[in-house]
């Protein structure tokens, strides 16, 4: 058996990945159940060392851009949704300024996109936070 990255098998990896597919399926139905992972995936972020609030954010955009799309919150520049898309799908991309392929610094580019961009909406994001919290999106505590 061949082992990803030397740590895991195919195998293995699969079996974790079909442990949640039942769970997976039913938050795909259920908006709420879906937020409520967003959120705590952005809580859990927030707890990696030195980048962890930085990371934590992306999960925070996704959830302003949902809350966009689905016009629950508007007061925004568009500007501000087209940069996080934008950066979303770069991150995406595999074709980029570094191709994600580089042992080791393929990542480099994205979060250098990911931190300039950030930086640039960072009080949009943090309004949207503030916002979440007001109008009972927040779905979970804030740790």
């Amino acid at each position: 058996m061949e082992k990803e990255n030397n740590l895991f098998t195919d195998k293995e990896l699969r079996k974790a990945l079909e442990t949640n597919s039942e769970e997976a399926k039913l938050t795909i139905n259920d908006e709420d159940k879906f937020e409520r992972l967003v959120q705590r995936l952005e809580n859990k972020l927030k707890l990696i060392p030195r980048i962890g609030e930085y990371i934590s954010d992306i999960a925070c955009m996704v959830s302003l851009v949902r809350s966009y799309i689905k016009k629950e919150y508007t007061d925004i520049p568009i500007g501000t949704i087209i940069s996080i898309v934008s950066t979303l799908i770069y991150i995406v991309s595999p074709i980029d300024l570094i191709p994600d392929v580089a042992p080791g610094v393929g990542y480099i580019d994205d979060i250098a996109l990911y931190v300039w961009v950030l930086k640039s909406i960072h009080s949009d994001v943090e309004e949207y936070k503030k916002w979440r919290i007001d109008n009972g999106k927040q779905i979970i505590q804030v740790i």
